[in-house]
C-alpha cells in the first residue's frame, strides 16, 4: 500500500442522529462506504445544519474509528458553500467534486489507487466501472438509489405513526425492481448454464426421495437437496475471488436453445449478480426502514424480495465488519415466500409525472403538419438579430492553453470551435461587471470556462461538469496559465446551489438545457446557451414539454417530440432542404424555450450563430432578468 497523507477534505452534513445512524442518510452512506473500504485518505467535517446536534454523542458514539471534525456552514472553503453536501475538495481549494454518487465513486477509486490490492474495492463499480455514473435526472435507477430511497426513508421515520401505516412508494418500486429479470454481460452463457442446472436438478428429482440407513438400522425417506442457486454461486465465487467451478459441457439440447427460450436470471444483488455501490447505498436506507418497520409492527411480507436481498448482502466479505464500525446492528428476519403479483398491483402506479400522454387520436406524423398547426396559429421559428456578428477574438495572440485546439482536437474542428466561442463570449463581454461570478455548466473540457476567466480577469469563473476526466483536463490547463480567478466543480447540476451573475453553456445536451435555464432563472442570473442533442428532450421528474403556455395550448407532447426529433436533421451532409427544416424544428423549440423563460420576467432572443457554419447545432439563447 502507498504511504500517503490526507490531502482531499470530505465534508458531510449534520442534521441529527437516530437509533444507529447520523442523518442525513447520504452521510451515514458515505460513512458506511468509508468503513467497507477501510479508507483513511480523506480528513473528515461534520457540518452541523442544526442547533440541537450533540457532538459529543456523534463524535464518540457513532464515530469512533474514524478522526472527524466539526465544521460550521461559514466556514466552509466557498467552492463547498455553492454545492450539496456530501462533497470533497482537493488540497489547492478549487477542484470540488459535490453530490453522493460523485463523492462515493472518488472514493472507491482514491482507496484503490492507493493500494492496488483492494480489488474488491474497484469491483464497487460494476462492469464498464459506470454503476450510478450516469446523473439522476436521466437515469431512473441512479435516482432511485441516490435521492428517492434515502428521502422516503427519512420521511418514514419522521413521519407520525397514523401517516407513516404505508410501505413508502418507492420502497415498493425497489421491491418490483429486485424481481425483474437480471440483465448482464455475457448473460446468455449463464442462462445456457441455469437451464442444464435445472434440467439436472429435474433429473435428480424423479426419483423423488431415496434410502438411507439409520444407526438404529431402520430404513428411512430422504428428499433429494435442491441445487444451489447458480446466480449465487456465480455471484458469491466472484465476491470471494475465486474461479467459478468448471462447467460441464453443454448438451446439445441445451447449445440448440433459443436464447428467447433460456430462462431469466434472478436478482442477487440490486443490479444483479454482483455486489457493487448500489448495494452500499441502499443497506444503510433499508436497515433503517426495517429497524423502524419492526419497532411499529409491521408485517413485511409484502417485502419479500427486499427481505432476502438486506439477508444475503449481510454474507457479503467485509459488509458486518464495515455495519459494526458504523454501528449498525444488522437485524436477522425470517424468510418471507414472494407476495403475488397483485398484492403490489396497489403500489405499482407509474408516479405521475412520469406517466406518459393519453394516445391522441388526431395525430398526425412527420413536421410538416406540426409545422403547419403552429403556423395556423400564428407562431413560426424565429431569430433575433446577431448583437455583434462581426467581432472575433484575437486567437492568435492568446496562450496556446486558452484555444481549444489545445490537444488531439482535428484543425478543422478547431477553428469551429474557436467560431462558437466567439459567439458565446462576445454575448458575455457585453453582460459582465466586475465582480460578477459566471458560470460554465456542462463545461466539458473547458473550452468556454477558460477563454472567459483569461478574458475577463475581474470575474470569478465556475467550471461544472459530472464527467471526472474533462474537468481535469480543463483543471490541467488552467494551473497552466496560471489562472487564479476560477474553480472546478464535478457535479450533476441538481448538487449546485450557488449564487451567480451569468450563466452559460454551450452545446447542453436535451434536457441540460432546460436545467441550466432553470438554475439561472433561481438565481435571477443572466444566460447565453447554445443548445444541443434535442432529440434527447423528453419529459422527466423536474419538466414537461411543451415548456410554455403558448405550445402547450396547440401541441401535444407527441406533436412537441416531432419537433424535437427532426430538430436534429441538421447535419452537414442531409440534403438542403432538409436541414432548413431542422432549423425551423430548432428554432421552434428554442421559441418555447424562450417564451417559457419570459413567464418568469425575462428578455430572451434566440440568436442564429455567426456563421451558421460553425455547427449544426447554431442556436443561441441570451436571457436577461427584468
Amino acid at each position: 500500500m502507498k504511504d500517503s497523507v490526507p490531502e482531499e477534505h470530505l465534508y458531510l452534513g449534520l442534521s441529527h442522529e437516530y437509533k444507529d445512524s447520523i442523518f442525513p442518510l447520504h452521510t451515514s452512506i458515505s460513512l458506511f462506504l468509508l468503513s467497507y473500504c477501510d479508507c483513511k485518505l480523506f480528513k473528515i467535517f461534520l457540518v452541523p445544519t442544526g442547533e440541537d446536534v450533540d457532538n459529543q454523542f456523534v463524535t464518540k458514539n457513532l464515530l469512533g474509528y474514524l478522526e472527524v471534525h466539526l465544521i460550521s456552514k461559514c466556514q466552509l472553503p466557498m467552492v463547498v458553500q455553492s454545492c450539496c453536501l456530501p462533497a470533497v475538495v482537493a488540497k489547492d481549494g478549487k477542484f470540488c467534486r459535490a453530490g453522493l454518487s460523485v463523492v462515493l465513486r472518488h472514493i472507491i477509486q482514491k482507496t484503490y489507487e492507493a493500494d492496488p490490492s483492494k480489488k474488491y474495492v474497484l469491483e464497487l463499480l460494476g462492469f464498464k466501472k459506470t454503476c450510478l455514473k450516469a446523473c439522476a435526472e436521466v437515469s431512473q435507477w441512479t435516482r432511485l438509489c441516490e435521492i428517492s430511497i434515502p428521502l422516503a426513508v427519512e420521511g418514514f421515520l419522521t413521519a407520525s405513526p397514523e401517516h407513516c401505516q404505508a410501505v413508502p412508494a418507492d420502497i415498493l418500486h425497489l421491491e418490483r425492481k429486485l424481481g425483474e429479470p437480471v440483465r448482464v454481460h455475457n448473460d446468455d452463457k449463464i442462462r445456457r448454464q441455469k437451464l442444464q442446472q435445472q434440467k439436472a436438478g429435474a433429473e435428480a428429482a424423479v426419483p423423488g426421495l431415496s434410502k438411507e440407513t439409520t444407526e438404529e438400522g431402520k430404513t428411512v425417506e430422504v428428499h433429494d437437496h435442491l441445487l444451489p442457486s447458480l446466480e449465487l454461486s456465480v455471484a458469491f465465487s466472484k465476491l470471494h475471488v475465486q474461479e467459478a467451478s468448471n462447467a460441464v459441457r453443454e448438451a446439445p439440447v441445451i447449445r440448440r436453445t433459443k436464447t428467447s427460450d433460456l430462462p431469466p436470471l434472478d436478482h442477487i444483488f440490486a443490479e444483479g449478480l454482483y455486489f457493487t455501490l448500489a448495494d452500499i447505498v441502499l443497506l444503510p436506507c433499508i436497515h433503517q426502514f426495517l429497524v423502524h418497520s419492526k419497532k411499529q409492527g409491521k408485517n413485511l411480507a409484502n417485502l419479500p424480495l427486499i427481505s432476502s436481498w438486506y439477508q444475503r448482502v449481510q454474507e457479503v466479505p467485509g459488509v458486518k465488519k464495515a455495519a459494526d464500525k458504523c454501528s449498525m446492528q444488522l437485524l436477522q428476519l425470517p424468510e418471507l415466500m414472494p407476495a403475488p403479483e397483485e398484492q403490489l398491483q396497489d403500489f405499482s402506479s407509474v408516479p405521475d409525472e412520469l406517466e406518459e400522454e393519453p394516445e391522441d387520436s388526431h395525430f398526425i406524423g412527420g413536421p410538416r403538419p406540426t409545422m403547419t398547426k403552429l403556423m395556423e396559429s400564428g407562431i413560426e421559428a424565429k431569430f433575433s438579430p446577431h448583437p455583434c456578428p462581426n467581432w472575433t477574438i484575437d486567437w492568435t495572440n492568446l496562450p496556446s492553453a486558452v484555444s481549444p485546439g489545445e490537444g488531439k482536437m482535428s484543425s478543422d474542428r478547431a477553428l469551429r470551435k474557436q467560431q462558437q466561442l466567439n459567439n458565446l463570449v462576445a454575448a458575455v463581454k457585453k453582460l459582465a461587471k466586475p465582480g460578477d461570478v459566471i458560470v460554465d455548466f456542462c463545461s466539458g473540457g473547458g473550452h468556454v470556462g477558460i477563454v472567459l476567466a483569461y478574458m475577463l480577469p475581474s470575474c470569478q469563473v465556475v467550471l461544472i461538469e459530472n464527467k471526472e476526466l474533462s474537468l481535469i483536463r480543463a483543471k490541467d490547463r488552467s494551473d497552466e496559465l496560471g489562472l487564479n480567478n476560477i474553480s472546478f466543480i464535478q457535479a450533476n447540476l441538481d448538487y449546485f446551489n450557488g449564487t451567480f451573475n451569468i450563466g452559460v453553456a454551450l452545446h447542453a445536451c436535451g434536457v441540460a438545457t432546460d436545467m441550466v435555464i432553470e438554475h439561472c432563472i433561481k438565481a435571477q442570473a443572466a444566460f447565453v446557451i447554445s443548445p444541443c442533442c434535442y432529440g434527447f428532450i423528453q419529459n422527466t421528474v423536474k419538466f414537461k414539454y411543451p415548456r410554455s403556455n403558448q405550445f402547450k395550448e396547440i401541441l401535444s407532447y407527441k406533436e412537441h417530440m416531432i419537433l424535437c426529433r427532426f430538430a436534429d436533421q441538421t447535419a452537414v451532409q442531409l440534403p438542403p432542404e432538409r436541414r432548413l427544416i431542422g432549423k425551423q424544428c430548432m428554432g421552434l423549440v428554442d421559441l418555447d424555450r424562450a417564451w417559457a423563460a419570459e413567464r418568469s420576467h425575462y428578455s430572451v432572443q434566440v440568436i442564429s450563430m455567426e456563421p451558421e457554419s460553425c455547427s449544426p447545432k447554431n442556436n443561441m439563447f441570451v436571457g436577461i432578468p427584468a
